[in-house]
């Protein structure tokens, strides 16, 4: 996996703060792309959409570092967090490669939703 791989962040309702962050832990191995959106559920405040150009197994997480992934899954957390309970955030993880697998975590309960992100990678 030593080419350069691109992946995309396509948001809206995400404080610049986060963007960085989740920037910070994603550039060390990929080149990213970032695109603010417009709104487009008003069901939700805010919403992350990342395309990752890889295979959804334990090569990846071998790959990216599993501590890397967890303080991104925390990251995640702490958007929920900060936003409070209801539908404020929806987020989608998209992984490449046969078979495509994609995760939506959009539940209102905060514990629900750190469950979730934590069976991602279950």
């Amino acid at each position: 996996m030593s080419e350069s791989l691109t992946t995309t962040l396509r948001y809206y309702g995400i404080s610049p703060w986060e963007i960085e962050v989740l920037y910070g832990f994603l550039n060390s191995h990929f080149t990213i792309n970032q695109e603010e959106i417009e709104a487009d559920d008003k069901d939700f405040v805010s919403f992350l959409d990342v395309n990752i150009p890889l295979t959804f197994n334990d090569a990846f997480f071998e790959w990216f570092d599993f501590k890397r992934w967890e303080k991104v899954k925390a990251v995640f957390k702490e958007m929920k967090r900060r936003r409070g309970s209801g539908n404020a955030i929806k987020i989608v993880i998209n992984f490449s490669g046969v078979p495509k697998i994609g995760f939506t975590i959009d539940t209102e309960d905060k514990q629900w939703f750190d469950n979730a992100i934590e069976k991602i990678d279950s």
